[in-house]
């Protein structure tokens, strides 16, 4: 359950953040006479970067299958550890660039389609998609355990109901914020982002715990599992999604301050900014 609920909101996101790029560089060349030859090289680079996410994913699945099982325990907890560097560092790129993403998108493409360098627009199409199926690929991978392995059909129907959800969100983005607004949708996404990144390096943590590559310094510090027990269904999704533990030991503790002090400190520059 908790571990569905991860693995769609992360597919309805990333799918949502692809459809934005697509849809940016799909509405300027269709609206501009000179632009609509390179239509065709758009869905080329786009079908170019899901092959290219797809090719990473079955690598990474090839080599945690030859891997032993404690291998693979290092190697879930190294993509634990790198997905969640991946989703802070998107989240503070996407507040810095997020702004100017569509200005930025529409330059490039004025400037491939004036030189008709239509293999520019590939480009542009090809890196965007790709980089963000990478990101996809990598935070479902360090998802993707037990019961909602990529073998499972809960993996699956979690990924489909992710798209759909993101067909539906995209629909009503592009109605001009009647109903919701971009600002709106990425800075609410970018709080659940950050709190699922802190979940992942939580849980990265304990399997380093558990195969006595880190101490664990005191194995308990407090009991709060009266008022929310991480080993309930609730308590689960909590856990899940935040980092929450109703018996964290000191190491896990001092990860968690560690990272919510690290978010605040790369904060500063973007909060004096919007002062200014």
């Amino acid at each position: 359950m908790q571990n569905f609920s991860q693995i769609l909101f992360v597919m309805w996101r990333e799918t949502v953040e692809a459809m934005l790029v697509v849809g940016i560089l799909h509405a300027w060349l269709s609206h501009n006479p000179d632009g609509k030859p390179g239509l065709k090289y758009l869905w080329l680079g786009v079908i170019t970067g899901l092959g290219g996410a797809f090719l990473l994913g079955l690598g990474i699945d090839a080599l945690n299958s030859v891997l032993s099982d404690e291998g693979q325990e290092y190697f879930q907890a190294a993509l634990m550890l790198v997905a969640a560097g991946l989703i802070v560092q998107m989240v503070f790129w996407m507040r810095s660039h997020g702004q100017r993403l569509k200005r930025d998108l529409e330059q490039s493409l004025d400037h491939s389609t004036r030189q008709q360098n239509w293999w520019g627009v590939f480009s542009l199409a090809a890196i965007a998609i790709t980089r963000e199926g990478s990101e996809a690929v990598l935070f479902l991978s360090s998802l993707a355990t037990g019961s909602n392995g990529f073998g499972s059909s809960s993996f699956w129907l979690a990924l489909g109901l992710g798209v759909a959800l993101a067909w539906g969100t995209f629909y009503l983005l592009q109605l001009g914020g009647k109903l919701i607004s971009w600002r709106a949708f990425f800075k609410g996404t970018e709080i659940m982002l950050l709190l699922l990144g802190c979940a992942l390096l939580i849980n990265g943590v304990e399997r380093l715990i558990g195969i006595q590559t880190l101490p664990a310094l005191l194995s308990q510090v407090w009991d709060s599992s009266a008022l929310l027990d991480d080993g309930t269904i609730f308590g689960g999704v909590v856990s899940s999604f935040t980092g929450y533990r109703a018996r964290p030991s000191l190491m896990v503790l001092l990860v968690f301050c560690a990272y919510w002090g690290g978010v605040q400190w790369i904060s500063r520059p973007a909060r004096k900014q919007a002062a200014l």
